[in-house]
């Protein structure tokens, strides 16, 4: 069983260490899309990360139409070493470690964000919206999921397939809404109490990677430890 972690724009390289953390350890595949807010060799990212580093299984994208190019039409080529191919492209030296500062924005994502005061975050309106790109593909009958508050179906509902591809946008701005419009059945959310604005990425990531996993009876995964009662008693 095969599942796919997909950043979109990641701007935060302490989120993106921990998230290429939790993959290394759940056997769940890293991809990461350009343009990011941090060089792939970032000292913060390679700290958040420690050394699961090398147990990555991550692939790279110029920007979100490589991803579906190469994800939709063939199955995407990985690189597993630590350092990105001379052809990614990153972004300029203003965009890298820092956000806009708002409040609470260095530390959570807005794809998971929600007007303070709501009892439930808003469904997109029936209204069909502007057309949407095209490098949006409709990905219905597909398993792309995408995580949004304005998402109709919280994230335990889908059954989660092989090969799922599990998708984050970034940090500031969460995923184009365009691109959420296009896919609204296939949008999925965590719910949280009226009033809270966000979640941790690298929290939601987690979140949704082991309630994949917990569908899947976590395949090739240490599911027993030692027994305590038979362990030797700490001193």
């Amino acid at each position: 069983m095969t599942l796919n972690i997909v950043l979109v724009e990641p701007q935060i390289p302490q989120n993106t260490g921990n998230i290429a953390r939790t993959c290394a350890a759940t056997n769940a595949r890293l991809h990461l899309v350009g343009p990011m807010g941090f060089q792939i060799d970032d000292n913060k990212l390679k700290r958040a990360g420690l050394d699961y580093w090398h147990m990555l299984d991550i692939t790279y994208y110029d920007n979100i139409a490589d991803f579906f190019a190469k994800t939709i039409a063939a199955p995407a080529t990985t690189t597993t070493a630590a350092t990105a191919p001379a052809a990614y492209h990153t972004p300029s030296a203003t965009a890298a470690d820092t956000l806009p500062s708002s409040a609470g924005a260095a530390n959570a994502t807005s794809a998971m964000a929600t007007t303070p005061g709501q009892t439930a975050p808003t469904a997109f309106p029936d209204t069909a919206g502007p057309p949407a790109p095209a490098e949006y593909p409709d990905t219905s009958g597909l398993p792309f999921y995408y995580f949004t508050t304005k998402a109709r179906h919280i994230y335990t509902k889908p059954r989660y397939e092989n090969n799922s591809y599990i998708i984050f946008g970034s940090e500031p701005k969460g995923l184009d809404e365009t691109l959420l419009r296009r896919n609204t059945d296939q949008c999925v959310r965590l719910p949280m109490r009226p009033g809270a604005r966000s979640l941790n990425l690298s929290n939601t990531v987690a979140v949704a990677v082991f309630e994949v996993l917990r569908q899947w009876d976590f395949p090739e995964l240490q599911l027993t430890s030692r027994d305590l009662a038979t362990s030797p008693t700490p001193r």
